[in-house]
């Protein structure tokens, strides 16, 4: 079974262009002789379709003043029920809910991981000045979601977070991506940052591509991977080698090439 996202959303048409182009839409494209099924599919829930008054209103102002306008519990948590009881037995486990707010816990490569192991993942989109925290606290305690954010920065809406959760996690899906080596050779998953990467033509107004990845040796070539993968996260985001002290740098780093020695030898 393809792993299935329910997204709930004030904004169903946002999510076209990410749909229609590249690795994710090949990924939910139909069965071919290529691929024996659709690796994801993809459904939207328009929370206004369960507004009640005449307005369709899924907002009000905050109680206690302020600006912007807050999300209303009914709508929200209706919509929320009716795509609960409607997904498949085969798609209840395992699976992931989540509410994307700025107060949630951080995602990261290692979350992308995990969700890809899922076979259903809800997301439910926020917009406005956030939702009423009757609806955190329904969703949460009766329903199992969790709160997640994409970064230390506001967004207008959970949408534009909710596709990065779908393309971040679409990439892991076996068969995704052109080279099944791809995915685990990138920034974040192994705690270091990628390597710089080049191309033809070996020299460009002055700049020459270094001459060990020209020399065919692939044992100095991943040996150049390694240290100047560890030099540009040392130089760019030291945070991502957590303990400061010299030792604590030393260790993260010695893991981090342990586990690049196991998933770079599809390369040779």
């Amino acid at each position: 079974m393809p792993l299935h996202f329910d997204i709930l959303t004030l904004f169903p048409g946002m999510f076209s262009g990410v749909l229609g182009e590249s690795i994710v839409a090949r990924a939910l494209a139909p069965a071919s002789s290529a691929r024996a099924e659709r690796l994801a599919s993809v459904d939207f829930t328009d929370i206004r379709a369960f507004a009640t008054d005449r307005h369709r209103s899924v907002d009000d102002r905050p109680y206690g003043g302020g600006p912007g306008m807050v999300f209303k519990p009914e709508p929200v948590l209706d919509a929320v029920e009716h795509v609960l009881s409607r997904a498949p037995a085969e798609a209840r486990d395992p699976w992931r809910r989540i509410v994307l707010t700025p107060q949630g816990s951080r995602l990261t490569q290692e979350k992308l991981r995990e969700l890809a192991e899922c076979r259903w993942i809800v997301l439910l989109c926020g917009h406005y000045e956030g939702f009423d925290e009757r609806i955190i606290d329904e969703v949460r305690e009766k329903h199992a979601f969790e709160e997640l954010s994409v970064g230390d920065f506001v967004l207008s809406g959970g949408e534009i977070p909710a596709m990065l959760i779908l393309d971040g996690v679409i990439r892991l899906l076996p068969g995704a991506l052109g080279h099944p080596g791809s995915a685990s050779a990138e920034s974040f998953e192994n705690g270091l940052l990628d390597f710089p990467q080049y191309t033809r033509p070996p020299e460009y107004r002055g700049r020459r591509v270094p001459e060990v990845l020209l020399s065919g040796n692939h044992e100095l070539i991943e040996k150049w991977r390694r240290d100047a993968s560890i030099r540009r996260t040392r130089e760019r985001r030291e945070d991502l080698l957590g303990d400061s002290s010299a030792r604590g740098r030393d260790l993260r780093v010695r893991a981090a090439e342990d586990r690049m020695e196991g998933r770079t030898s599809w390369r040779s």
